[in-house]
């Protein structure tokens, strides 16, 4: 990070891919990176004030909701919505679409999970921020509607997340390339440290949550059993890695190469994760470096949204590694 390039100048630069560009974006990004700011200082301090536990509420996932899910998600709200450059937000928090106060301006609309993983807050585990931003289908902002943002992953104009961990840092990419930012708080600014990141072809982690097994088909637990043989030819055994928070599961992988796997289950025949907020934004960033992203038979960024809050199985990561998995998915392996 010797030359100090700061998450604002590296968006600014980011424009001359964007002939047509009129800035906009460019403030989108800034107002994400403010309120992930935001975040970050409540995160870091959670246990010094009353926002670690539970609210007592159910959200519309039907999960109880974290006090710290909850100020995410109103900070969020607050700090980007009164620019009114987003002329509509969905939340995984909130059922239905957000139409912030100043909409008559916003071109854009913005999904996002206020804070991924925070389940594992009070423990002091990684959380994170994902965040996808598509362009309105129509000129006038007053008529945005959840239309706008029910549009295929291939759509997306930006996308990100933000990992609060030993070090907070902030990956996206505007379809040129992903990039990461570690923030520094002796001067307040996120500083360039992952420039164009390429996710190898291959890695040696897995991550799954294996204590579902008795409740995953017969293709995936043949894929865990074939990654787990003894093979140094292909590498094997490989090393499993799980967090049980998406974006720090999704950001190692990223880094190191390897393959995280959240297929069907019994319980859940559609797979748990969401597709607008979670597998949609982290899909455009790994194939942006390189990787892989489907279902277990359809890409994700190809899938056709019905539903704010639809859900997806997800297979994400390394070329090589994803199409293994769904090899054994689609039963192509024996």
């Amino acid at each position: 990070m010797s030359n100090l390039i700061t998450i604002e100048r590296h968006i600014l630069e980011q424009q001359k891919f964007f002939p047509e560009a009129s800035g906009e974006l460019t403030d989108l990004l800034n107002d994400v990176a403010f309120a992930a700011k935001l975040v970050r200082r409540e995160v870091v301090r959670a246990g010094l004030v009353d926002i670690l536990g539970f609210t007592g509420n159910i959200n519309v996932q039907g999960e109880e909701v974290k006090k710290l899910d909850l100020f995410a998600n109103e900070k969020i709200i607050s700090a980007i919505g009164q620019h009114g450059r987003f002329a509509i937000m969905g939340s995984e928090e909130n059922e239905g679409i957000i139409i912030p106060p100043k909409n008559e301006t916003g071109n854009y609309a913005l999904l996002f999970d206020p804070l991924d993983g925070s389940s594992n807050i009070d423990v002091n585990v990684s959380v994170g921020t994902i965040f996808s931003i598509y362009k309105l289908k129509g000129d006038d902002p007053c008529k945005a509607s959840i239309s706008d943002c029910l549009q295929h992953g291939y759509e997306q104009v930006a996308a990100g997340y933000v990992i609060y961990g030993s070090s907070v840092v902030m990956v996206y990419t505007t379809g040129h390339g992903v990039h990461g930012f570690t923030y520094d708080p002796t001067i307040g600014e996120f500083l360039l440290s992952h420039e164009n990141i390429t996710t190898p072809k291959s890695g040696k982690y897995y991550s799954i949550n294996e204590g579902s097994y008795a409740q995953f088909n017969e293709g995936t637990k043949k894929y865990l059993d074939y990654i787990k043989e003894e093979d140094p030819a292909t590498g094997r055994p490989y090393s499993t890695r799980y967090i049980g928070s998406l974006v720090a599961d999704f950001h190692r992988n990223l880094l190191t190469g390897g393959v995280f796997v959240y297929p069907p289950t019994t319980k859940h025949l559609n797979g748990k994760l969401r597709l607008m907020y979670e597998a949609n934004p982290l899909a455009f960033i790994c194939e942006q470096a390189g990787g892989r992203a489907t279902n277990g038979r359809t890409r994700i960024l190809d899938i056709q949204p019905t539903e704010l809050h639809q859900r997806t199985p997800l297979y994400i990561g390394s070329v090589d590694d994803v199409i293994i998995a769904e090899e054994f998915e689609q039963g192509i392996r024996p």
